[in-house]
């Protein structure tokens, strides 16, 4: 039942690295719940040892998901920022890295406030300008952290074009933070990207019940550090984590294809009301790089940001929504609401967040899988109060 692996994406989905069941056939990837394993004598095991530095629930999800990227290989973390911190080990001190000025708050928190105290240096810029981000590199360059779509305005990166650029230098490593799009939808490595990183926690799982992150590489040496890694940092991706993941991602075809056309649809009821500022979504003509869009993503996914103007009209909205659940996090079957200014983006400071257009009467919507009619009545009747 070895799938073929240059099937189909959606076969992918539901095949890759997973096998019935040897003991008992089952069709599902049974959930090891174990910290260790009995061997058979001194140095002869069944390929585990420990949990912390394997395990065969872990090791299925990691294959699927490096499969659904176009990866070589796939490494399991306890959440995304664990993800993103293990793909930072990869650098020296004094390395100097050029990242997506509109970055997760997390992300530049992490940087900002931990890594830097390491001896890394980080300089952001507007990714979605090739010129700009080019002109950043330095000497000292050894990667490129890109977040496309970015969060929550949504900019994009040209993968292809800034991959190009940077490994003309011949020793930066691209990264891309795929969250936002899910390799339904985007696949970075595809475009020329060596790493691509995941908060596995949004659409990969899908259902709001899992915390993680996943790594996938390309270059044997990367695989190799980040398995050492792993194994001695030991910030792994649980098994009944890495179980409810592989439940996501053999419907993430699917669900992604009805992220996409809900998004759509909100993007566009949103883009001619009235009361609404201004509307970012890189499925609307009116996005500055839909061009861009349409070249190296299929859909737009489900989530969408818009301004109202003020603090107060924005607090008026997210308390009368009534089907949007006022929380963070995104990219599950639920809708969801929130206000990244005081939520996902706090940790930036707050004259940052104004260059960045993230301000505070800016609202960003998790576009979920309901009738898409009952969103927009919903959001009819919040909006109602401005």
């Amino acid at each position: 039942m070895n799938v073929d692996p240059t099937a189909r994406f959606s076969t992918l989905c539901i095949h890759a690295g997973q096998e019935p069941d040897e003991a008992t056939g089952a069709i599902i990837t049974p959930l090891y719940q174990t910290s260790t394993y009995v061997q058979e004598g001194l140095g002869r095991h069944k390929g585990h040892e420990y949990a912390r530095t394997s395990n065969p629930t872990r090791s299925a999800v990691e294959a699927n998901i490096a499969a659904l990227e176009g990866g070589t290989t796939g490494f399991g973390w306890a959440s995304g920022m664990a993800a993103i911190n293990a793909v930072l080990t990869l650098l020296e001190p004094g390395d100097h890295v050029v990242v997506t000025d509109n970055t997760y708050g997390g992300t530049y928190r992490l940087f900002e406030r931990v890594l830097r105290k390491g001896g890394l240096d980080f300089t952001y810029v507007d990714t979605s300008d090739v010129e700009a981000t080019v002109a950043a590199f330095t000497d000292r360059t050894r990667m490129l952290f890109l977040e496309t779509p970015t969060n929550p305005v949504l900019r994009l990166a040209d993968i292809a074009a800034l991959s190009a650029a940077a490994h003309a230098r011949g020793d930066i490593t691209v990264v891309v933070d795929n969250t936002f799009a899910s390799p339904a939808v985007q696949q970075p490595i595809l475009l020329g990207a060596d790493i691509v990183l995941h908060s596995t926690t949004k659409y990969l799982n899908g259902h709001s019940d899992s915390v993680g992150g996943m790594v996938v590489v390309t270059h044997a040496a990367h695989a190799e550090w980040l398995k050492f890694y792993q194994n001695a940092a030991g910030a792994i991706l649980s098994a009944f984590d890495s179980w409810l993941i592989l439940r996501g991602t053999k419907t993430l075809a699917v669900r992604m294809e009805a992220h996409n056309r809900n998004g759509q649809a909100i993007a566009e009821y949103l883009a001619q009301h009235p009361k609404i500022d201004r509307v970012h979504y890189p499925g609307l003509p009116a996005h500055p790089q839909h061009a861009l869009a349409q070249q190296q993503m299929r859909g737009y996914t489900g989530m969408v940001s818009f301004d109202v103007g003020t603090l107060e009209r924005a607090r008026g909205v997210l308390e009368r929504v009534r089907l949007f659940a006022l929380a963070e996090s995104l990219g599950g079957v639920e809708s969801l609401i929130s206000h990244p200014a005081s939520m996902t983006h706090a940790s930036v400071p707050a004259e940052r967040r104004a260059a960045l257009g993230v301000t505070d009467s800016l609202i960003r919507v998790s576009v979920g899988i309901e009738d898409v009619d009952d969103l927009r009545a919903d959001l009819e009747q919040a909006l109602s109060v401005l």
